[in-house]
């Protein structure tokens, strides 16, 4: 966090300043909401929600060494008072970022791929200068704020995800944040039950490209139409990514070659050529790894420099393409457990297939939400890739997800229907077998449980992060 007074916080959100007898003294600390993560020197925020009030832990936030707390109402303490705050939360990390002009902020919307891509890019500025990127999936307008507000003077790039579950949202947060460098990664049916339509998903994604100024870049991908339309209304820099070497593209990947479901290629920028080794697991990687590499393109990086960043990259963020191999019984799991849309599923199963090579495959597959009207649809395909990525056995986690097994018995593939999590562990212990490959996926935490039970410590190999 940068320095900042009393005075100058409740200057930025608009709050009225209660319990102060120094208006000038320093915020030197992380601003948290969390009452637990608050140090010295920290600022908590309090927050009402449905059933805690945040004003009720100021005590705890005061003991652990907070200067002073952000709420709706006075505590028992230095208080900025504000109607808002959320809304007071967002201009105050606008505040701080417009206390460094000189950092570069970059920021990454998509319907899936949004955190993979995130900690790709993150990797790349790293090797450039300080950089401060969220953990895991904060792109909200509660997360997004939280992570600007982690910056210092020292820090160069902030790179920033972007979620949205209406028009307007993006939007938001790129008020919170302006952007340099926005990533447009691809429009699929994730929250389409909120959106009601792909054009208008494609409207809220669309918002980053159009918030991006002049002198500023906007990369898409040329593989969505969808997005390579965005660059027509752009009026920054536009730079379209492809691993399809699409002919509008400057960044792409040609030569992809696959061994144990990592991919190798040739990347070329408008700088030249350099062959790519990804760690990673999984084809789509490969997309995300290129808009990765357009954004250290935009930033100055020679192509082989990028091509290094790339080959090094490893996975920050949990559950997602996390690959390990069991101790005992030799099964390889892949956990991509955190979240599930069709997209993303597609990608998870194709990685199934790569990983799972000339091996038994089996798939435990949980429900997706927010797919509206297309939801039963939506999850019978599921089954269908999940036989087409050779998955010898489905096992489906809740009743709600009924659909993947119908799509899967379709397609005369071995299915299990399971009432819960628990269900689902007890049915692989007694049909797994040795050196199967187990594909874990479903919308956030429904099959979460099922991955932690496989990846029980002692089973653990080096192979985890390999």
């Amino acid at each position: 966090m940068i320095p900042m007074s009393l005075a100058d916080v409740a200057a930025a959100v608009d709050g009225r300043l209660v319990g102060v007898d120094d208006a000038d003294v320093l915020i030197t600390g992380t601003i948290e909401h969390d009452s637990r993560n608050v140090r010295a020197g920290g600022l908590f925020v309090a927050f009402v929600g449905e059933k805690v009030d945040g004003h009720t832990f100021a005590p705890a936030a005061f003991d652990s060494g907070a200067v002073a707390v952000l709420g709706n109402r006075a505590v028992d303490g230095p208080t900025i008072v504000v109607d808002d705050v959320l809304s007071a939360y967002g201009r105050l990390a606008r505040a701080v970022v417009d206390r460094l002009p000189g950092m570069t902020v970059i920021g990454i919307t998509g319907s899936s791929g949004k955190t993979s891509t995130k900690d790709m890019v993150a990797q790349v500025c790293e090797r450039l200068g300080p950089t401060v990127a969220p953990q895991g999936s904060l792109n909200n307008e509660l997360g997004l704020p939280y992570t600007v507000c982690k910056v210092d003077e020292s820090t160069r790039y902030l790179v920033l995800e972007m979620g949205a579950r209406g028009i307007g949202h993006v939007e938001y947060l790129c008020g919170i944040a302006p952007v340099d460098v926005a990533v447009v990664l691809n429009v699929g049916s994730a929250h389409l039950g909120e959106f009601g339509s792909v054009e208008a998903i494609a409207t809220a994604k669309s918002e980053l490209a159009r918030a991006v100024g002049s002198g500023g870049a906007v990369v898409l991908n040329a593989d969505d139409p969808l997005v390579s339309a965005m660059g027509d209304s752009a009026t920054a820099t536009v730079v379209r990514y492809s691993m399809a070497e699409a002919p509008q593209a400057q960044v792409t990947a040609s030569h992809l070659a696959a061994v144990g479901g990592r991919f190798s290629f040739v990347l070329t920028t408008p700088r030249g050529q350099a062959e790519v080794e990804l760690r990673l697991h999984g084809a789509h990687q490969v997309s995300n790894a290129l808009a990765a590499a357009a954004v250290g393109d935009q930033l100055g990086m020679v192509t082989a420099d990028i091509a290094a960043c790339l080959d090094a990259l490893e996975p920050r963020s949990a559950r997602r393409m996390d690959v390990f191999t069991r101790k005992d019984d030799g099964i390889t799991v892949i956990d991509d457990s955190y979240n599930a849309n069709p997209a993303s599923m597609a990608a998870a199963l194709s990685a199934l297939a790569d990983v799972g090579q000339g091996r038994r495959k089996i798939a435990v597959l949980g429900y997706m939400a927010e797919l509206g009207d297309g939801e039963r649809s939506a999850h019978e395909e599921v089954g269908r890739l999940a036989a087409e990525a050779g998955a010898e056995l489905v096992i489906v986690v809740e009743e709600c997800a009924s659909g993947i097994a119908a799509g899967a018995a379709a397609c005369s593939v071995a299915t299990r229907q399971t009432f819960d999590q628990d269900e689902a562990i007890a049915l692989l212990d007694e049909l797994s077998r040795p050196g199967d490959t187990v594909l874990i996926k479903a919308s956030r935490y429904r099959t979460w449980r099922v991955a932690d039970y496989l990846r029980s410590p002692q089973h653990l190999t080096k192979e985890a992060h390999a």
